[in-house]
């Protein structure tokens, strides 16, 4: 479908239904939640590719060395390893000693998915100029999911497209909403879709595209508007044509709440995230209230959910995510949950990857002893 054409027809439909994303009608909806004893998700993001934060490698971040610049750095932690990993690396980082303890321990806690951020670290047969040194080839990539699916884990595909995120995309990242780069992402999906057998889900990021994420950028651009839900529909398109289920973070409801529950398609999953200690609404910071009331907000307007957590912040944040939404989400529209601990898959981190895997499977036990 021309893609002008598809931006429009959506727009009407919107108009039409007066509806949540204005596509209730929708056969792909209807076929995506119609199945009321689907198994509940506990899945773990993990990176392949860890370029997504920084385009260059100069960053100086507080209270660390900036010897974290240096490409030979030898950290002597977890918190120097992650940062040094933060900046952007011409090589793949990546341990699969690490990797492969990882997904020992999700199968040991229970877990069922992995979603898999692949950015530049994979040689793309339709774009072999994007892949890093030593990424992996796509035949290493089916020979993981395999071993993935073997374990019992659903490996789901994840390319963040949000400018905060995108310098895995290189010289595309520079050419955003352009011909070219409508290309170059079609191009991408398309394969990444086939080389995962065409998953039932597509992470596709989307967030945090604003000043503030971007501020250690050298290249910075922010979307606006009609082209930022134009892009976004562009993506959902070259997904659902082909009968994959776009997943989103929901962080753009934060600062533009009225216009994502008017323009957001209610087939897309959403992932909101809240990452502090803190539950009680009274006593929460007023800036972040709106970040734990999203939750609600989707459930209310009849959006399906995987809650997100993680121990970046603290160690309790997972277990009080679980139990905040199971008492809040209809658990037909909470299709499950999500650990993301937001540290390298290298050596140093393997402990935090540990500990994270163990929260979200704790809070399966505490919650959902039936499953």
């Amino acid at each position: 479908m021309e893609r002008r054409v598809f931006i429009k027809q959506m727009a009407m439909a919107s108009i039409a239904a007066g509806l949540p994303g204005g596509i209730v009608a929708n056969p792909f909806i209807q076929k995506m939640t119609s199945n009321k004893k689907e198994e509940m998700i506990w899945a773990n993001l993990v990176h392949l590719g860890f370029n997504m934060w920084l385009d260059n490698s100069h960053t100086i971040f507080p209270g660390i060395t900036s010897d974290v610049c240096k490409q030979d750095f030898q950290p002597k932690n977890y918190l120097e390893q992650n940062t040094w990993a933060l900046e952007y690396h011409p090589f793949l980082t990546f341990d699969e000693i690490v990797w492969d303890k990882i997904l020992l321990d999700m199968k040991k806690e229970g877990f069922n998915m992995v979603i898999l951020d692949l950015g530049d670290a994979i040689q793309y047969e339709s774009h072999p100029e994007i892949a890093i040194k030593n990424a992996w080839s796509t035949e290493k990539l089916r020979a993981e999911l395999a071993k993935m699916r073997k374990l019992g884990l659903e490996p789901i595909p994840k390319l963040n497209f949000a400018t905060a995120h995108d310098a895995w995309l290189g010289e595309y990242s520079r050419m955003i909403s352009t011909k070219k780069y409508y290309e170059v992402c079609s191009d991408l999906l398309s394969e990444v879709i086939e080389l995962f057998d065409t998953p039932r889900f597509f992470h596709i990021g989307m967030d945090e595209e604003d000043v503030y994420n971007q501020r250690n950028l050298d290249y910075l651009v922010i979307r606006q508007k009609e082209l930022w839900w134009q892009d976004l529909y562009f993506y959902i398109d070259q997904l659902e044509k082909k009968n994959v289920r776009a997943w989103v973070w929901s962080d753009y409801a934060w600062a533009n709440s009225e216009m994502f529950y008017k323009k957001m398609p209610t087939s897309v999953l959403q992932s909101n995230w809240y990452y502090d200690a803190e539950f009680d609404l009274d006593k929460i910071e007023e800036s972040r209230k709106i970040m734990l009331e999203t939750y609600y907000e989707l459930e209310k307007h009849g959006y399906d959910q995987v809650p997100t957590g993680s121990n970046w912040t603290v160690d309790t944040n997972m277990e009080d995510t679980v139990k905040y939404c199971k008492e809040r989400i209809n658990p037909l529209r909470l299709k499950g949950f999500m650990m993301a601990s937001w540290r390298v898959t290298l050596d140093q981190c393997l402990g935090k990857h540990e500990d994270a895997i163990k929260q979200l499977g704790q809070a399966k036990k505490d919650f959902y002893k039936e499953i």
